[in-house]
């Protein structure tokens, strides 16, 4: 198939009531029944901040997604949890005044990952902080390599390895490329990802459009 006719079948949306069993579904596949969402999840999320969900669908199956929430994170500061800023996954606690899109997940389905899904949802992501003229995306990314070094370094020389490139982990790396940077280490992000140590590292992408609001 050529490019263009690949491109052609891949489509972005907001995610509708009639999409949230599939995006259910296609968490469970990507993270397992620990971490994946529940529909009460989703459906709270689309009454809340319809704007901030996302997928992406190649011939009209969901191949990807991703859910936001607008916060200060000033309000939270560096060590939260998953929990704590994105309300257990319920988005309650959004925020129409903040200025910070904080993103609670990006997920893309594994047969799908050369399709440069992920490249999408984060280019759309970057479109919604635009259009709320947002002052930067921010989100606790895991690391689900590092359980393969822990023995042999700590977490700040794993994060230093993978800025540098000595090391590949498939979410840091991916994220860096996607011109984010580490802000800081969080201990205890998500206690259920043992891949991670339970460890997310804080990363923020600054809106180059925001205006500073009186």
């Amino acid at each position: 198939m050529s490019k263009s006719k690949l491109e052609s079948e891949i489509t972005v949306h907001n995610i509708g009531y009639e999409d949230i069993d599939e995006v259910v579904n296609l968490s469970q596949i990507v993270f397992g029944p620990r971490i994946a969402y529940r529909r009460e999840q989703l459906e709270s999320q689309l009454e809340i901040f319809p704007e901030g969900q996302t997928c992406i669908k190649y011939k009209e199956k969901i191949v990807g997604s991703c859910s936001s929430v607008i916060v200060n994170f000033d309000e939270y500061g560096v060590q939260h949890s998953f929990k704590e800023i994105s309300d257990e996954g319920f988005i309650q606690n959004h925020n129409p005044n903040g200025i910070n899109l904080y993103g609670i997940d990006v997920t893309v389905h594994p047969d799908y990952r050369q399709m440069k899904i992920g490249r999408r949802l984060y280019e759309t992501r970057r479109n919604i902080c635009r259009q709320f003229n947002l002052r930067s995306i921010m989100f606790g990314g895991r690391i689900p390599h590092y359980y393969k070094y822990a023995d042999k370094m700590p977490v700040d020389k794993y994060v230093e390895c993978v800025i540098q490139g000595s090391i590949y982990d498939p979410v840091l790396t991916f994220q860096l490329r996607n011109g984010f940077t580490v802000k800081t280490i969080m201990k205890n992000y998500i206690p259920e990802d043992e891949a991670s140590l339970k460890y997310g590292i804080l990363m923020e992408w600054l809106n180059d459009h925001y205006t500073p609001r009186n």
